[in-house]
């Protein structure tokens, strides 16, 4: 039976989301010495910049609270960046380590789409397909430093 996740729950999704993906981007910047790569990442921290910033407003709007995503997530994330790129900072490997996230944010976007769209608030569910496509579109533009 599919479970339907609440506004609240979707925002906050999206907010965390994108939070992650600066937070990695953050992490993963100072090993990367290709530009044009480097340019790529720091684009894609700027998107996911505007989602936040979209995101708290709307929690603002409705009087929800946002937190930050869980520390002990947030410093995995750091030590398998910093193991991932010990050894290899190329542009295909780092390419290959932001892919694998932003599918993983990807999935689970869509899995909250697919539950939730019928009874979602439109403000919330056009922020949440905002999100989607601009990290498939990461994903594609990343494919081309494979």
């Amino acid at each position: 039976m599919e479970e339907i996740k609440k506004d609240s729950e979707i925002l906050a999704e999206i907010y965390r989301n994108a939070q992650l993906g600066i937070t990695s981007i953050s992490d993963i910047l100072p090993e990367i010495e290709d530009e044009a790569i480097k340019e790529e990442v720091l684009r894609e921290h700027e998107e996911y910049e505007k989602i936040c910033s979209r995101a708290a407003s709307l929690a603002r709007k409705y009087d929800l609270e946002l937190k930050e995503p869980n520390p002990v997530k947030k410093a995995m994330m750091w030590s398998a960046i910093k193991m991932g790129t010990a050894s290899d900072n190329s542009p295909s490997n780092i390419a290959q380590m932001m892919i694998k996230g932003t599918v993983q944010g990807i999935t689970s976007l869509k899995t909250s789409l697919s539950e939730s769209e019928r009874v979602m608030d439109e403000e919330v569910k056009t922020l949440l397909c905002e999100l989607i496509d601009v990290e498939e579109k990461f994903e594609e533009k990343l494919k081309s430093f494979l």
